[in-house]
């Protein structure tokens, strides 16, 4: 018996009933051999980890853009504590970690640079739509390793594609992710809102703090509790009606006071129309894409809007502005200084033709 093939055993002895076991996935849409160490969710994590889409989240936007500080929140830091909260959920209620860990570290991998606003100014400009939840499906199921995609399991692709607020995952690991990127994503955005003095503790509402606490330990220490008390032996993943309750109103609070703020949000706008002129470019001029969006449009079929929304979402903040100025800035023009002190120091040259060479001989 491999490794493997033990670690699925123990999961039936240890696991709940509910628990989605690795020896039970529907499997991938191409066939592969199994591993004789990890099972199917394990090397799902692993495939997302080293992939390139996953290393790009470290420098896209989280809600500030292009923040001055070492310790705002990216859209990598988020998902991070995206699984470390999910992993301490699946652990208390006896559910399948692995499975969680995969699904919270690929939930965000189709997000555009500058977050929401990117996603929004996608989905203006583009007649096909856009959705990060959808676009972080099409990453590992077409984008990574050049079309191929990672060929994950069916359970890890439905927990990405649902962890928005209006789905619904069909395993109880990707209701936890589905939960969890919510707590996380509204303490740890309270938390960079008081760093930029956005906000302070006091401004969050009295009846939030008195329900979920006055800190964002405490917070997340009381919505965590409350996850793994409704939903422990249930077949589905539940919070009290009125922590829930709790968690929205805050949320809106959020909305009002820091996604929207003007402060925070001064540099949206002009984020927004870089990546708009960006896509009509390409759309006008697909020839400038690089060979593997050219071999998606040509080799693959697919559509040109969403080929073009593909490049431009896969770029990182810093990366779309680089190649708006190589497309739209006018570059100065002029020898180097190196060039200019060489011409200085260089004879001046006369030119002559032959007769004059024959005249100036004679003299």
């Amino acid at each position: 018996m491999t490794i493997r093939e033990q670690t699925e055993e123990l999961e039936f002895k240890i696991f709940s009933p509910h628990a989605a076991f690795s020896r039970n996935t529907r499997g991938r849409d191409r066939a592969e051999e199994p591993c004789d160490i990890r099972t199917d969710y394990q090397r799902d994590r692993d495939r997302i980890l080293h992939s390139k889409s996953f290393r790009r989240l470290k420098q896209k936007t989280q809600v500030f853009l292009i923040p001055e500080g070492d310790h705002y929140r990216t859209r990598l830091t988020h998902t991070l504590e995206v699984s470390q909260l999910s992993r301490t959920i699946a652990k208390a209620l006896r559910l399948n970690e692995d499975l969680v860990d995969a699904i919270a570290l690929g939930h965000d991998l189709g997000h555009t640079p500058f977050g929401h606003a990117g996603e929004r100014a996608l989905n203006e400009v583009c007649p096909l739509g856009f959705a990060h939840y959808e676009q972080s499906v099409r990453v590992v199921e077409l984008l990574e390793k050049k079309g191929e995609g990672l060929n994950l399991t069916w359970e890890v692709r439905d927990g990405i594609r649902n962890h928005r607020t209006a789905g619904m995952p069909a395993t109880l690991e990707g209701q936890i992710v589905r939960y969890c990127d919510k707590i996380a994503y509204i303490n740890h955005d309270i938390d960079d809102a008081e760093r930029a003095g956005i906000l302070s503790e006091s401004d969050i509402p009295e009846e939030s703090r008195r329900i979920m606490g006055d800190t964002t330990r405490k917070r997340l220490n009381t919505l965590i509790h409350d996850v793994v008390r409704n939903s422990e032996g249930q077949s589905r993943i539940v919070m009290s009606e009125q922590m829930e309750s709790a968690m929205k109103y805050l949320r809106a609070f959020m909305f009002q006071h820091v996604y929207r703020n003007s402060g925070a949000k001064s540099e949206e706008t002009k984020a927004v129309r870089m990546l708009q002129e960006l896509y009509r470019f390409y759309i006008a001029n697909p020839d400038r894409l690089p060979d593997e969006y050219q071999y998606l449009m040509n080799e693959k079929g697919e559509a040109k809007e969403r080929v073009v929304c593909d490049y431009i979402a896969g770029m990182t903040d810093s990366y779309s502005i680089h190649v708006y100025k190589e497309l739209f800035v006018p570059k100065s023009w002029g020898f180097s200084s190196t060039e200019a002190f060489q011409d200085t120091q260089r004879p001046a040259q006369v030119v002559v033709d032959a007769d004059e060479s024959r005249g100036i001989e004679k003299l």
